[in-house]
C-alpha cells in the first residue's frame, strides 16, 4: 500500500501492519526533519506533491520491490505540508521471511521513492530563506 498523508505518520501502526506469521523480519526506515542541512540551520521543510502522479510512482516502486524480494507486505507513506525539526516526512515498512531481504527491499523502495516520486521539499532556514530541492537532487 502507498500513500500520501498531511497527517502525522503512526510508525508503531505501519510496523505492526506488515507483521505476518509466515515473515520472520520486519524493516522499517523512518525519514525525520533534521536540524542541519549542508551548513544551514533548518527549522522546518514545506512538502508539496501532485497526488495522483506520486501515488502512481509510490504504486509502481511497490510493485517492482515485490517482484524483486518475497515481500509479505510493504507500506510507503509520505507526508505532506509543514513539518518541524523531529517530524516523519516518510516511511517504508516491509515484512519478508528473512532480515536480509527485508533490509533490502526496505532500502530499495526509499531509494527509488526518493530518486523518482515527484514530491518537491521546501528548506525553511533560519536566518528566513528557503529553498526548494527536487526529487531526486539528495540522497
Amino acid at each position: 500500500m502507498v500513500r500520501l498523508t498531511h497527517e502525522l505518520i503512526d510508525y508503531h501502526a505501519l510496523a505492526e501492519s506488515v507483521r505476518r506469521n509466515d515473515c520472520g523480519a520486519v524493516a522499517l526506515f523512518l525519514g525525520t526533519v533534521r536540524d542541519l542541512t549542508d551548513g544551514h540551520e533548518t527549522v522546518a521543510l514545506d512538502y508539496e506533491a501532485y497526488a495522483g502522479m506520486a501515488e502512481k510512482k509510490m504504486a509502481e516502486i511497490e510493485q517492482e520491490t515485490r517482484s524483486r524480494w518475497p515481500i509479505g507486505e510493504i507500506l510507503m507513506v509520505h507526508r505532506l505540508g509543514h513539518l518541524e525539526v523531529g517530524e516523519v516526512s516518510v516511511a517504508v515498512a516491509v515484512s519478508c521471511p528473512h532480515r536480509a531481504q527485508a533490509f533490502e527491499a526496505c532500502r530499495h523502495a526509499i531509494d527509488r521513492l526518493k530518486e523518482l516520486v515527484p514530491i518537491w521539499k521546501k528548506e525553511n532556514w533560519a536566518d528566513g530563506s528557503t529553498e526548494w530541492v527536487h526529487p531526486g537532487a539528495e540522497s
